[in-house]
């Protein structure tokens, strides 16, 4: 079982979904959790609640940011630091979608769309490189998705963000390495969350077309991804570095 008593984790987009099964994962082992997100106040006080009832230890604290904004990712990063002094294990989870058919897409959905899903997680891996090192290492981890690796339609934009987070996770890995800070990516596919859910109900089919291709039959939960991010944060991975972990039932392998 993974133990990560006395480390200090930073999740994006936590308040629901991976993000929230991610801080639940991590609080459960033992970390102190910062949660961040753009959802409500309510929201993030919710997952901060649950996870300090994980045990009589636990400790979470979140705050409110736009990922879209640049200084926004920093101050993100500055409050955490502020509040627990070190950030031993970033999350990069927080990512938006903008479905359309190619050719279709404006420029202002190409700038917002990357600002939240390539930006972000590069500035906050940045900025949390400096505390790391200082307490000689950490971990990194970032949330692409299968659609990194394989197209669908209506997602060019999207799945090249993703795609983006891949070779990242590579690029981050192989500079970061002498440092100690590991370096990995999570590539979920179908996982069903208040979000594909939402799509569910406005497309009738969708749930049972995705499912068809999935080879294990079943579309994931939020909290099957959560434990390889936890497994992927803990001492258990001590040679996992560089990679990106894609957690999708079989989907991607036809």
């Amino acid at each position: 079982m993974a133990v990560l008593t006395g480390k200090i984790a930073l999740v994006t987009g936590a308040s629901r979904g991976i993000g929230r099964a991610t801080a639940h994962a991590l609080s459960a082992a033992g970390a102190a959790v910062y949660l961040a997100a753009d959802g409500t106040r309510e929201e993030l006080s919710a997952v901060a609640a649950e996870c300090r009832a994980h045990n009589a230890f636990a400790r979470a604290e979140f705050g409110m940011f736009d990922l879209a904004d640049a200084a926004d990712v920093q101050r993100m990063v500055d409050a955490a630091l502020a509040i627990f002094g070190r950030v031993d294990i970033l999350v990069n989870n927080a990512g938006i979608r903008i479905r359309h058919p190619f050719g279709d897409y404006a420029a202002a959905e190409f700038d917002q769309l990357v600002a939240v899903n390539v930006r972000a997680p590069f500035l906050a891996s940045q900025a949390v490189v400096p505390a790391m090192r200082a307490n000689g290492g950490g971990r990194i981890i970032t949330v692409a998705s299968q659609n990194g690796i394989v197209a669908t339609a209506n997602s060019a934009l999207y799945g090249l963000s993703k795609a983006a987070l891949i070779y990242l996770t590579k690029a981050m890995a192989l500079e970061l390495a002498r440092d100690k800070i590991m370096v990995n990516a999570v590539s979920p596919g179908p996982i069903e969350t208040e979000f594909t859910r939402a799509r569910m109900e406005r497309e009738p089919g969708h749930r049972e077309a995705r499912q068809a291709r999935i080879p294990l039959g079943r579309w994931g939960r939020p909290e099957e991804v959560a434990q390889a991010i936890l497994f992927l944060a803990s001492t258990e991975a001590t040679f996992v570095h560089g990679s990106n972990l894609v957690i999708d039932g079989g989907y991607v392998i036809h």
